[in-house]
């Protein structure tokens, strides 16, 4: 059973294909304008409330979680670092163990990955990392949705990820090789993706007929890739170093001379918020084969599927 969400890792395989065949049916019934009730005639969050701890900005984190409550008979309480200063005016045990006496999940997106283990640790009620520092395991959700949608399948798929080894390509380097797909990196050779991560992946790998590979050569990264995924150079909390991080990655920018090397039909893949013109041109995010609104709608329906999981609902 699932506790908590705070890495892509803490799914196995068969619970990563359940979730994501849920969030598929979640989609297509909110395509179709209804929900499926309760065994009670209600819908299934109704009378539940997940708390947004939110120590960063969000568009679309924030919006598909509250949005996703609404739609499933829920409320979303938005909590900034105003609201809360965790470490400061409250301690994070103490926001955990008062909020978890009021509402059903905690969502918290922050700067330290230490703060949602902090959160996990007290609290005793299911915590989501929305988002930190070592990993972003909703966008990795949301991003295998959306391959397997685009694909018909995951298991042997080629993603190519160009840019910094950052926190969603610890995700994607994790969910992917569950599920069985191939994940090439290209990235500055300081740049890296954590170690640690990087070996638990090429573990989970091994298990499941991937490969995890880690190069300084976007060309051989993006060579014959079903998908070619992109991320800024600079992420928050490091604006200090964009400037640097501008000279630094300039190689590595996603342009239609690297898609040529993908396959024909490669997907363009983004988190979002997307910098034009640095690490992707405007012709390749705004091409044919962009995918990246889907990725962003694929939050609404994986997060719903995932905090369905984590009640037992």
């Amino acid at each position: 059973m699932l506790q908590h969400y705070l890495s892509a890792a803490d799914l196995s395989h068969t619970a990563a294909e359940t979730l994501l065949q849920r969030a598929q049916e979640l989609k297509a019934e909110w395509r179709n304008g209804s929900h499926r009730p309760g065994s009670n005639g209600e819908l299934p969050l109704q009378g539940k409330t997940l708390a947004l701890v939110f120590e960063k900005p969000s568009l679309r984190t924030r919006v598909a979680f509250e949005a996703g409550m609404v739609q499933l008979g829920g409320h979303g309480s938005y909590l900034s670092a105003n609201d809360i200063d965790m470490g400061g005016r409250e301690s994070i045990p103490d926001v955990a163990r008062n909020l978890s006496r009021w509402i059903q999940v905690i969502a918290a997106r922050v700067f330290k990955h230490a703060t949602v283990e902090t959160l996990a640790r007290y609290a005793t009620v299911p915590v989501i990392n929305a988002l930190s520092d070592r990993e972003h395991p909703c966008q990795a959700l949301a991003d295998m949705l959306t391959l397997q949608e685009q694909h018909g399948k995951l298991s042997g798929l080629r993603l190519a990820f160009v840019g910094d080894g950052n926190n969603v390509c610890h995700s994607l380097l994790l969910l992917g090789a569950r599920l069985g797909v191939n994940v090439a990196v290209a990235c500055p050779p300081d740049y890296r993706p954590n170690p640690e991560i990087l070996e638990l992946a090429e573990r989970y790998a091994a298990e499941h007929g991937a490969t995890m590979t880690v190069t300084a050569s976007p060309a051989e990264a993006v060579d014959s890739a079903d998908a070619v995924y992109t991320d800024v150079w600079a992420s928050m909390g490091q604006e200090h170093e964009a400037a640097r991080r501008r000279l630094i990655f300039q190689p590595y920018q996603v342009n239609s001379t690297l898609m040529a090397l993908a396959k024909p039909d490669a997907l363009v893949m983004h988190c979002l918020p997307v910098h034009r013109g640095e690490e992707i041109t405007a012709d390749v995010i705004e091409g044919s084969q962009s995918v990246v609104f889907e990725q962003a709608e694929n939050r609404l329906h994986v997060q719903k599927a995932l905090i369905l999981t984590l009640l037992n609902l």
